[in-house]
């Protein structure tokens, strides 16, 4: 596949310990307006755009208001919890600051735009990424490739020059579909799918054990 010039990370679940953050949010939402949550809910909506999760929430989770209503709810309660502190996973500065001595970073994130923008600014981390694409921006979510592909695209380099890190079912699997070689950091709370995880060529315990060392052996491999 050739040498790397790029990687690409996501943001939710390998940077950012928010999965358990969307979920509360999501479910007291369903819960006050009167759906039904259900335990597989956050699972399923893991990578969605938020065109494509709010969708599911009125359909599939019964919440009676629009799509883009849904979505405008969510995201502001979710930047309340995020201006009172951004909960950063341990070790994933030191990491993305290793990586970015080393390669060009992009972002690739289901998040929506505002979203990434705060975490970017309140955390400071901004300023390592070249380019930072929301999955609300291109047509279809992950698991589609669409958001690596432009976020690749914006970057100017070919898919098959970039990895890409990522630690759910669909993120894994979009990043593949993308032609990336694939990281995974598998997220504890929502751990990845044995066939997903199965597309990573590297698995990590943790983000603190992404290297240049690590990125640097998929280039070779």
């Amino acid at each position: 596949m050739g040498a790397l010039a790029a990687v690409i990370f996501d943001l939710d679940g390998v940077i950012v310990d928010s999965e358990a953050v969307w979920d509360d949010v999501r479910r007291e939402l369903t819960e006050e307006m009167g759906g039904a949550w259900s335990a597989d809910a956050q699972q399923a909506m893991m990578g969605m755009s938020s065109p494509e999760w709010s969708r599911y929430m009125r359909v599939e989770l019964g919440v009676p208001m629009e799509d883009a209503e849904i979505s405008e709810r969510v995201v502001e309660r979710i930047e309340e919890r995020y201006r009172m502190g951004v909960p950063l996973i341990d070790g994933a500065r030191d990491a993305v600051e290793a990586v970015a001595g080393r390669w060009r970073l992009g972002l690739a994130s289901s998040a929506n735009r505002p979203i990434i923008e705060l975490i970017l600014e309140e955390t400071g981390l901004g300023v390592q990424f070249e380019t930072a694409v929301s999955s609300e921006e291109v047509a279809r979510g992950k698991p589609a490739p669409d958001v690596y592909l432009e976020t690749a695209r914006r970057l100017g380099v070919d898919p098959e020059h970039c990895a890409a890190v990522e630690d759910s079912s669909n993120g894994l699997r979009s990043a593949e579909s993308a032609g990336m070689r694939v990281i995974a950091v598998p997220n504890r709370d929502f751990p990845p799918e044995p066939d997903a995880l199965a597309l990573a060529e590297a698995v990590l315990g943790s983000i603190r054990k992404l290297t240049p060392g690590v990125i640097s052996s998929l280039a070779c491999a």
